[in-house]
C-alpha cells in the first residue's frame, strides 16, 4: 500500500485523509503543533514539519492538509524544494472532464465538476459539490469552498478564496487573494486583495 505524508492535522484534514483512503493510500500525518497535537480524529499525527522531511524516502507522495491558502502554499513550496512528489486526489464521484488539467497537489472533493478545457492550479481545493465550468482558469492554491459555482471562462487569481455557496458569473475575473464571502454572487471583475461579500457582490468597507 502506498504511503501519504500530510502535512495539516485539522478538521481539513480529515476530509483528505478519508479521500485517500478511498483511493488506496495509507495515510500519515505530521502538524507543526507536534508533540502537543498527537491525534486527528482516527488517525496519530506522527511528529512536525522536521519528522517529515527526515522520513522522506517513507512516502511516495505528499499532501499539504491546511485550508489557509497562503500557508498552504508557502508549505507546499518549501518541501517540494525538499523533493517531495505531490499527490493529486481527486474523489470517484468527482466530475473531471478528460479535457480539463488539474495540478500537482490539488485535491478535488465528493460531488465536485470540472468541466472541459477548465485548467486548476497547484495546490488547490475544490470542495464537496463544488462546479468550475468549462474553460475557467485558477491560480495556484485557490479554495473554491462546498456548494460554490463558477460558471464558464471564470478567472480566479492565486491564492483566492471563493466562498461557501457563492455563485461567480461567467466571464468574470478575480484577482489575487481575493476573498468572496458565502452565499455572494460575483457579476463584475474583482481586483486584487479585495473582500467581497453580497448579491451582488461589493467590496466590504475599510
Amino acid at each position: 500500500m502506498k504511503i501519504l505524508a500530510m502535512l495539516g492535522a485539522s478538521g481539513h484534514g480529515k476530509v483528505i485523509a478519508d479521500l485517500a483512503e478511498l483511493l488506496g493510500y495509507q495515510v500519515t500525518f505530521f502538524d507543526a503543533r507536534w508533540p502537543q497535537v498527537k491525534q486527528n480524529g482516527c488517525w496519530p499525527v506522527e511528529g512536525d514539519e522536521q519528522a517529515l522531511v527526515s522520513r522522506r524516502a517513507e512516502f511516495a507522495a505528499l499532501v499539504i492538509a491546511i485550508g489557509n491558502n497562503q500557508v498552504r502554499a508557502e508549505r507546499q513550496l518549501h518541501l517540494e524544494k525538499e523533493g517531495f512528489p505531490l499527490a493529486t486526489l481527486i474523489h470517484p464521484s468527482a466530475v473531471v472532464s478528460r479535457y480539463a488539467k488539474v495540478a500537482p497537489g490539488s485535491v478535488v472533493f465528493a460531488n465536485a465538476v470540472i468541466n472541459a478545457d477548465a485548467q486548476i492550479g497547484k495546490g488547490a481545493i475544490i470542495n464537496t459539490g463544488a462546479t468550475v465550468d468549462h474553460d475557467c482558469q485558477l491560480g495556484d492554491f485557490v479554495h473554491i469552498s462546498p456548494g460554490a459555482h463558477l460558471a464558464g471562462n471564470v478567472v480566479v487569481g492565486a491564492g483566492s478564496w471563493v466562498g461557501i455557496g457563492a455563485a461567480v458569473r461567467q466571464g468574470i475575473t478575480i484577482g489575487k487573494d481575493v476573498m468572496i464571502g458565502a452565499g455572494a454572487a460575483v457579476v463584475s471583475d474583482i481586483p486584487d486583495g479585495l473582500c467581497v461579500v453580497g448579491v451582488p457582490a461589493r467590496p466590504l468597507a475599510r
